[in-house]
């Protein structure tokens, strides 16, 4: 290898498909990632990167010599809420001509915080593929936003999925997780 080709991504092109542009927090998404390459090299993995970040705008007070008094500056400050790079491949050889599909599986985090964009906070989901490479830039995939909303109640959760049982000392119904009846308060027999 050349030296200057080490500052060089690889002659490859990657795509990342996913079904669609939103989710709600806990769905799983499936998704394809296609490698097409005209040059020999090694890849060390090929992945998807999911990304939650959220910036927030901020204002400081800064003494400003030239005018010798303060000045407001207004700066914007980021944090990574949720990083997650799920593995499509390992290690792989790939040689000009190769064109192949690795299929890729990702949760939005039940926990996580649903897309928002406001005047002084901005919360996005991004997520995009990479072939990683050794000792050279990585290639990477367009950057995909996903729009992330909370989940909605037609859903069925655990909770709704409980077995329902009845007391055997008042025969009101309870939950089947539940130790003791709501109604006489009589412990469950198992």
């Amino acid at each position: 290898m050349g030296f200057f080709k080490r500052f060089k991504t690889p002659k490859s092109i990657i795509s990342l498909k996913i079904p669609a542009t939103h989710a709600e927090l806990g769905d799983t998404i499936n998704g394809t990632i296609t490698v097409t390459s005209q040059e020999e090299f090694d890849s060390t993995e090929i992945r998807a990167e999911l990304r939650c970040i959220e910036r927030c705008r901020k204002e400081r007070w800064v003494f400003n010599k030239r005018l010798g008094s303060n000045e407001r500056q207004v700066y914007w400050d980021q944090a990574t809420l949720h990083s997650f790079d799920p593995k499509a491949s390992g290690q792989i050889h790939i040689v000009p001509g190769f064109k192949k599909e690795f299929p890729i599986v990702f949760t939005i985090p039940i926990a996580g915080r649903e897309s928002y964009d406001g005047l002084d906070t901005n919360v996005t989901w991004r997520v995009k593929g990479v072939v990683a490479v050794d000792n050279r830039p990585d290639v990477t995939s367009k950057t995909l936003e996903l729009q992330v909303i909370k989940p909605t109640t037609g859903k069925t959760t655990q909770e709704e999925k409980t077995v329902m049982v009845s007391c055997e000392y008042c025969e009101s119904i309870m939950k089947n997780t539940e130790s003791f009846c709501p109604n006489c308060g009589a412990p469950r027999k198992k």
